[in-house]
């Protein structure tokens, strides 16, 4: 779908009892939904959609879908976010939510402002300097269909040689980003392990909750295995 502002009106007209929205049209389907959970409120950002009573209500499962795929990492305190969009949106809240002091790095000051609100420390660019940061975060669609890095080479250079971990949202391509952190030996994941944890949280919230969450996280993981 190119056109955002479409989405809900797509959703009925295909009497969709759930969906799933993906890069870009979090932020719109947000703002078009019915009604919108307590978490996407917090975050501002949706990333499912659900059929309750004849209204479009809108969950965020990528925050809690993220955190989940980093916990086989070790200790993390300090995050750096490449992009601002609403999987930037919901990542951060996870990671301010468990105490890790997360900075936001967008190309330009679009996008910025609902961060600065939150007390993000937040960057172009044009005003950004290289530090330590313990977890480098690409949410950005660079590499997904290109051979684009989310953000000047030899900045992100700088950080991955100081880095200790690195995570692009992508999944199902070593993207340039991801080839960078193998350079550097650093321990990294693609978005799939997310993309499985979102997907299962999505699925129950279809069926109101009623599966264990680790049993639908099984047999999908089965699933991608065999794709």
């Amino acid at each position: 779908m190119q056109n955002g502002d479409e989405i809900i009106d797509k959703f009925k007209s295909l009497k969709l009892s759930g969906a799933n929205v993906t890069v870009p049209h979090k932020e719109n389907a947000y703002k078009l939904c019915d009604d919108t959970s307590e978490l996407a409120k917090e975050i501002g950002a949706v990333n499912t959609l659900v059929l309750e009573k004849n209204r479009v209500i809108g969950y965020n499962t990528d925050a809690l879908g993220f955190y989940r795929s980093i916990q086989s990492f070790g200790d993390i305190k300090t995050a750096l976010i490449l992009g601002a969009g609403g999987t930037a949106k919901a990542i951060s809240y996870i990671l301010n939510k468990n105490s890790i002091k997360t900075t936001i790095l967008n190309r330009s000051e679009k996008r910025l402002g609902a961060f600065d609100k939150n007390n993000f420390e937040t960057f172009t660019w044009d005003n950004f300097i290289p530090r330590d940061f313990d977890i480098i975060i690409n949410t950005t669609p660079a590499g997904l269909k290109d051979r684009n890095l989310p953000l000047d080479e030899q900045i992100l250079l700088k950080l991955m040689e100081r880095a200790k971990y690195a995570f692009d949202v992508v999944y199902g391509k070593f993207t340039p980003f991801l080839e960078l952190a193998n350079k550097y030996e650093l321990p990294y994941k693609d978005g799939k392990d997310m993309l499985l944890h979102q997907a299962s949280i999505a699925f129950n919230l279809f069926y109101k909750n009623k599966f264990d969450l680790d049993k639908i996280e099984r047999f999908m993981k089965n699933s991608i295995n065999l794709s």
